[in-house]
């Protein structure tokens, strides 16, 4: 069953090379619905690979002129193959090859003769699984396109991206951050106000003084923000930042008033990096402050409570030493 409603069947790799399993797995998949495609695993299983681009393979260990372990680890280390599922198959069912399988980033790992109990089940998980992550990606694109649309009817000139990626990833790595986390930062800035997508234009582009309904409704857009970029299950760490980049050390700021070490270390990480390359930047209504002038008030900023102190001096001491490098 799709979840997704796909008309087009799954399609499925079988690589063996022993006649009688690979007729018996394509049997047992076919009566299910899936379009299976054979390869006797002698010659061309990449090209085979790339060409028929499958949403699951399966594969045997041991075939005359590959290993399945090694066929393995190289499309799960290639950016195109590396979402393919990937079920491994062998005769001798012992705890050395299952750890293999394991090391070598296999989904899972099955001994022959084949169990339709056993197997389909797990085919249907993996392939719903790879659907749904590349579901996700899909949406991910979708919420990009928004937020840039957002940005450009709302601040034309828009953010230097490739200096704030360059800062997110410097600031990241002097902090020992994860290159997911750092990923997340970078991510983050792209999303994390298109929560006000649902916010009138009269309030958005009003110029002068917000009242404090007008207010009220701004401060919500990091709710909505969050909410919309919830399903971005392998992404959490972006809907944290998006939820709590205007909390305050205090807890003066908004939407949770969290205090202290209680507000994620992302966010708080992230805000200091978005306060900077704010004030650095060109707006319409201001001209951009200088390196060392935005540093100043992200320190005074710090010293009325609502920044992390320590944090603050950490930025503060990379960019000194990035300006004398």
């Amino acid at each position: 069953m799709d979840i997704f409603g796909s008309s087009e069947p799954a399609k499925i790799l079988v690589i063996d090379d022993h006649p009688f399993s690979r007729v018996m797995a394509v049997d047992l998949l076919s009566s299910s619905g899936y379009y299976v495609i054979e390869h006797d695993g002698v010659f061309d299983v990449f090209t085979t690979i790339t060409t028929t681009s499958p949403d699951l393979i399966m594969m045997d260990i041991k075939m005359p002129n590959y290993d399945g372990f090694d066929i393995c680890e190289k499309l799960k280390n290639h950016q195109d193959t590396r979402s393919i599922p990937i079920i491994l198959m062998s005769v001798t069912d012992d705890n050395q090859s299952r750890i293999k399988s394991q090391q070598v980033m296999a989904d899972a790992f099955m001994s022959k003769p084949l169990e339709s109990i056993v197997l389909l089940p797990e085919v249907e998980l993996l392939i719903q699984r790879k659907w749904l992550s590349e579901w996700l990606e899909q949406m991910q694109q979708v919420l990009f396109l928004i937020s840039q649309a957002i940005e450009k009817r709302y601040a034309p000139q828009g953010k230097s991206r490739i200096r704030f990626d360059q800062l997110a990833q410097g600031f990241g790595k002097y902090l020992n951050l994860s290159p997911v986390e750092i990923s997340d930062l970078i991510l983050a800035s792209h999303l994390h106000d298109i929560g006000t997508v649902v916010i009138p234009d009269a309030v958005m582009m009003k110029q002068g003084k917000l009242n404090e309904q007008e207010r009220e409704l701004i401060k919500k857009h990091v709710v909505i923000g969050e909410e919309i970029c919830r399903p971005m299950q392998n992404r959490r760490g972006i809907a944290q930042i998006i939820r709590h980049h205007h909390e305050r050390w205090d807890g003066s700021g908004y939407p949770d008033g969290l205090i202290g070490e209680s507000i994620p270390k992302l966010a708080q990480i992230f805000q200091i990096l978005d306060i900077y390359e704010a004030l650095t930047s060109y707006r319409p209504y201001k001209q951009p402050y200088s390196s060392q002038e935005a540093l100043r008030i992200i320190k005074e900023e710090a010293e009325k409570g609502w920044r992390n102190v320590k944090l603050v001096q950490q930025f503060l001491t990379f960019m000194q030493d990035q300006q004398h490098t």
